[in-house]
């Protein structure tokens, strides 16, 4: 059951014109326009090489596109925007500390005074189901446990967009319900969320719309209800009748 912030409230909105990102003479992505705005998580759906990946690390300004322009909140995307924004990994590295400490440290870094820091991480670690690993070292977590906490490190600070690149492509069934629920969770209290996966069920689950890319293009974008009700578009129709290539 999906948890959305009501509609009418603000949301950061992400827009994209003419991006294109070409290399050895093939082009690995070329959009021509996305908005991306309003509540509940955007899931980004495609078969392997479609570009998925490559438009997040676009959207969130960690790869240059060859041309275009990326605008948030109308504004184009500068280094004062990306601090509002944050990005988790498939396979995030976390720090050789405590899990306190990884949440610690971006707090700290945020100017956040030292007793208001440690009411935010217990609040943190009760959320994502780790108070009683407070202490311990943060490498020696199981994945699923180092991905909760990859994820609620990202979301310490509160930022207005979180980037979510496959989050529990490793993961077994409940550990994925527990990173799903924190992500719910963060939606529902306004931040937006933009997840790249390759499951199908989790997109039905979480999605508000769905991007669908193909070779390299956004082949729709829809609201989730009605992309897999009524698909519009070849592509779309094609990988939801379990196409593997564009």
């Amino acid at each position: 059951m999906r948890d959305f912030p009501l509609p009418g409230s603000e949301y950061p909105r992400l827009e994209a014109t003419a991006l294109k990102i070409a290399r050895g003479g093939k082009t690995l992505l070329d959009v021509a326009s996305l908005t991306l705005d309003g509540p509940g998580p955007t899931l980004i759906l495609g078969p392997n090489g479609a570009g998925k990946s490559l438009l997040l690390r676009c959207l969130h300004g960690l790869i240059e596109a060859d041309s275009g322009q990326i605008w948030q909140d109308d504004r184009p995307l500068d280094a004062s925007q990306r601090a509002r924004q944050a990005m988790v990994f498939q396979r995030p590295v976390l720090l050789r500390r405590s899990v306190a400490a990884n949440l610690d440290f971006v707090l700290k870094r945020q100017g956040m005074a030292r007793k208001a820091r440690a009411e935010r991480i217990h609040e943190l670690l009760c959320e994502g189901g780790l108070q009683d690993k407070a202490r311990q070292s943060a490498r020696s977590l199981s994945v699923g446990e180092g991905q909760r906490l990859a994820i609620l490190r990202a979301l310490a600070a509160r930022p207005e967009i979180l980037f979510l690149d496959e989050p529990t492509s490793a993961l077994d069934p409940g550990a994925t319900q527990k990173i799903e629920t924190l992500i719910r969770r963060a939606s529902a209290r306004g931040t937006k969320i933009l997840m790249v996966t390759h499951d199908i069920g989790q997109a039905r689950r979480l999605g508000a719309d769905i991007v669908l890319m193909w070779g390299g293009k956004v082949a729709e974008h829809r609201p989730a209800h009605g992309f897999f009700e009524t698909p519009q578009s070849q592509a779309a129709q094609a990988f939801l009748g379990g196409a593997l290539v564009p």
